[in-house]
């Protein structure tokens, strides 16, 4: 038995990437394919479209469009299976194309992650199951980067929180245990929050399957052992800190995200901010054009900024201007006293220095934009009455301050965020102040946002005193329930959580990812990996005491129990173990010198600076660990309010509309 390789990223997508083409493949001939829109970001991670074009693809159709046309006899769709919608669209363009179509037509489905019952029966009610050929596409995790992997389900927190629809655990699950049993058990199991518990039940379930099932012979067991290289799997759930997402972001690429939007690595920003594509910018009009821009660790110099705090990107960004400043000057200036080998050498040089100038233009542009809008005095207010409820300050003092943002009309998804902060971080607002707020909602952007504030009390973001749920919530001096709901004033001083001498520059601590807020899931983290660190900031050095208990390294929540105590949801640490000689067997083949793999899993979805935030964990860590982040999704305060922000009018249609 030999042992297993390390994990590694670029499996996840090889093997994602094989999965598709083999599929793709068994269609003989050319085909037409059909995605659902929520994948078409996601296929693009792990294949590019000239590559599907090799595979005999012709064109390309979104589900969602209905606008499939009868050009080839292949069909492919390739949708979620977990979403019924999507088998109710794939029958109706089949039986479209069946009516319009002088010619027969093959059709195949592959159902993205599985098959389900559910589309089956759908399929089977519309008449067309026997028409098509079904087949399971297995891509669980998208690698977003070399040290992010993302189930990339944008609706996860609106499934999870508000429809109370826990399918994103399951498929969390299920594409932990792919990595059990390619690389071994996770030897510990560690996490808070219901649905992380849950998550880690499923984990223990599906193990329990595949041991009674057909994988119960040597070759089955071979995943069924604890892993040597991989030291332990963090869960967090997001409903256990819902105030840092909705916090404004202050890394680069937390900023590009809140500004522009950034999916699957891209995000889509006017022509007048970046420019036009190389090849394009000769037909470019002076017409506002939208270019996708590819944001992620193949461009070298977004890789040294996405993580750094927005306050030193400018200075950044101008050491690298002169830097290739500098090189353009030396070239012009020696080029005619240089030798021919020289020269060779500087033309081997210049795709790399032309793809450098490009990418200073473009994250120039960006920079400056971004400027523009945190130098508004809108900006400013917002991230002041933000700053001063994170840091404690007396919630009914920053009322007025909101009041005047609802006057002035600044954008709801802004307004509602920091609503829903001052719930959050106080235990509920005060009822007058919450019937007071709910009007100048209501008043200033429309009665249906009713609807939205419904939604916004079920997800507990925004919540009366009065209310039951908010009574629940255990204040300073009164623990109340353990882990019944999470108590900000408690744990901003035993956690540390505003850190006052951050240093931007040079950051000691995650909190410079939030210019002094540390994120609390990210210390519920360090209280796990980073104990004496922790300990020795929190209790101010905790001599002998904090090496004691920071050795525990493998025992879990110890001490911070207290702590985790007044953070909402189950706290557990679970150690998986196998057969004592398969274990020992293994061990000895490990040699254990390797650094081993720390996986913190977020369910509901993890923000740009949660990301930056652990990977500047990962350095500090860099000789003992590798942290690998998974998610069902990245999210941010705009995609929060969005889940709950009611986007119909309701407005009676006029007569002459009607007419």
């Amino acid at each position: 038995m030999a042992p297993r390789p390390e994990f590694s990223i670029e499996q996840v997508r090889n093997k994602a990437r094989k999965d598709l083409l083999y599929l793709i493949e068994g269609v003989r001939g050319k085909k037409n394919v059909v995605l659902d829109r929520s994948l078409v970001g996601p296929i693009g991670i792990v294949v590019k479209v000239s590559t599907l074009q090799e595979y005999g693809v012709d064109k390309f159709f979104i589900l969602e469009n209905n606008n499939i046309d009868t050009s080839q006899r292949n069909v492919v769709f390739i949708a979620r299976g977990e979403c019924g919608r999507h088998a109710e669209a794939i029958a109706d363009q089949i039986k479209r194309v069946q009516r319009e179509s002088q010619t027969g037509h093959d059709f195949h489905i592959f159902w993205v992650p599985r098959r389900t019952l559910v589309s089956d029966q759908l399929l089977e009610e519309a008449g067309v199951l026997g028409d098509v050929s079904v087949a399971e596409l297995p891509l669980s995790f998208f690698p977003l980067e070399n040290d992010v992997l993302s189930l990339e389900l944008n609706d996860s927190f609106k499934d999870l929180y508000l429809n109370k629809d826990i399918t994103p655990n399951f498929l969390m699950a299920r594409a932990l245990v792919e990595i059990q049993q390619n690389h071994g058990l996770f030897p510990r199991i560690i996490g808070k929050g219901d649905n992380a518990k849950r998550v880690a039940d499923l984990l223990a379930r599906m193990r329990q399957e595949l041991l009674a099932g057909e994988g119960a012979g040597d070759a089955g067991r071979v995943g069924l052992t604890p892993s040597t290289t991989n030291e332990s799997v963090i869960i967090i759930d997001r409903e256990v800190d819902l105030v840092t997402p909705l916090l404004t972001q202050l890394t680069y690429e937390g900023l590009i995200d809140e500004a522009f939007g950034i999916q699957n690595n891209q995000a889509k920003v006017d022509t007048t901010i970046v420019g036009a594509p190389a090849q394009q910018s000769s037909s470019a009009t002076s017409q506002g054009r939208k270019r996708t821009i590819q944001l992620d660790s193949s461009d070298k110099l977004y890789d040294q900024l996405r993580d750094v705090n927005f306050a030193i990107v400018g200075s950044l960004l101008n050491k690298v201007a002169r830097r290739l400043q500098q090189v353009q000057s030396d070239y012009e200036s020696k080029h005619k006293s240089k030798t021919i080998a020289e020269l060779k050498e500087f033309v081997g040089q210049l795709p790399g220095y032309q793809q450098e100038q490009q990418s200073v233009r473009i994250h120039t542009g960006l920079a400056e934009e971004i400027i523009k809008h945190t130098r508004t005095d809108e900006f400013k207010g917002l991230l002041e009455v933000q700053q001063n409820l994170a840091a404690g300050a007396d919630p009914s003092s920053q009322t007025d301050r909101i009041e005047e943002l609802v006057a002035r009309d600044a954008p709801l998804r802004e307004t509602l965020r920091l609503l829903c902060i001052y719930s959050c971080i106080s235990g509920g607002i005060r009822p007058k102040d919450f019937d007071q707020f709910r009007k100048l909602i209501l008043q200033g952007y429309g009665h249906q946002h009713l609807l939205t504030l419904h939604n916004l009390e079920k997800l507990q973001l925004f919540l009366s005193k009065s209310s039951p749920l908010a009574g629940m919530i255990p204040m300073a001096g009164n623990a109340g329930p353990s882990g019944s709901k999470t108590n900000y004033a408690y744990l901003r001083k035993q956690l540390r959580l505003i850190v006052d001498e951050v240093q931007e520059d040079d950051p000691n601590d995650v909190a410079y990812v939030y210019s002094g807020y540390a994120p609390l899931s990210i210390r519920l983290v360090q209280c796990i990996l980073q104990k004496q660190y922790l300990l020795q900031l929190t209790k101010g050095g905790g001599g002998n005491n904090a090496s004691a208990v920071a050795g525990a390294g493998s025992r879990g929540w110890h001490g911070f129990d207290d702590a985790v105590k007044h953070v909402r949801g189950q706290t557990f640490y679970e150690h998986q173990k196998g057969e004592d000689k398969a274990v020992k067997a293994r061990a000895l083949l490990s040699g254990g010198g390797n650094r081993q793999t720390v996986f913190v899993v977020f369910v509901g979805g993890i923000t740009f600076t949660e990301i930056a935030a652990l990977r500047f964990m990962a350095k500090q860590e860099e000789g003992r660990r590798n942290i690998v982040i998974c998610t069902t999704s990245i999210i941010s305060g705009n995609r929060m309010m969005d889940a709950a922000i009611e986007t119909g009018s309701y407005a009676k249609e006029t007569a002459s509309a009607s007419s």
